[in-house]
């Protein structure tokens, strides 16, 4: 039997929010991962309507979640993005490239610190987001993942599935890991590493 409600207290950042039955009862929590396939983000006030289930602590959870008017669409299966994997490949080829001296060894440790203090701020903001603590503004997130701390950012989402349901979010962060990944390569490729490096140092 499906149900029709309202969204109320839409959490776009968390990806969460409720359902307001219509017709009265309580309310329902959602997720946004019970939405059909292809479904815009949800917004406060949005008649959908679902399916009721209980989860194993007994709350009422809205399952199987349409927009008041959608089409069924068909669900195309998709693989998880391997972000560990691309992190490590990409380690792996920071390595190497500054073993054969390539990339300056600065470049090296540039990464690593900027990776874990990427992976510290990733972890303490989804400690906020489920403490409703002040979080890490996302322009912070993106701006050291720019810098070269995307390895760790991928690690921290990997491990703690953290921002990796939000589209917009995820558009920014590939994004500045494909501007980081071609200004490494043009340094690289122009032989202009060294010389930034001595210029960043002062000789």
């Amino acid at each position: 039997m499906r149900l029709v409600g309202r969204i109320s207290n839409w959490n776009d950042d968390k990806g969460f929010g409720f359902v307001l039955p219509h017709g009265g009862g309580d309310r329902a929590f959602v997720h946004i991962k019970a939405f059909q396939f292809g479904s815009r983000r949800p917004v406060d006030g949005d008649l959908i309507s679902y399916s009721a289930a209980k989860d194993s602590r007994g709350r009422t959870n809205a399952v199987d979640v349409r927009y008041a008017g959608q089409k069924i669409a068909e669900r195309k299966p998709q693989k998880p993005m391997p972000r560990l994997a691309i992190a490590i490949a990409s380690l792996v080829i920071i390595l190497t490239s500054a073993f054969l001296g390539f990339l300056p060894t600065a470049f090296l440790f540039g990464y690593a610190l900027l990776s874990c203090l990427s992976y510290i701020m990733y972890t303490l903001d989804k400690v906020a987001a489920g403490k409703n603590m002040q979080r890490t503004p996302e322009s912070t997130l993106h701006f050291i993942d720019l810098l070269g701390g995307w390895p760790g950012a991928l690690i921290a989402q990997q491990q703690s599935r953290h921002k990796t349901v939000k589209t917009s979010f995820q558009s920014v962060f590939w994004f500045t890991v494909m501007l980081n990944i071609a200004v490494v390569v043009w340094l690289v490729i122009s032989g202009t590493a060294q010389s930034v490096i001595a210029s960043a140092f002062g000789g």
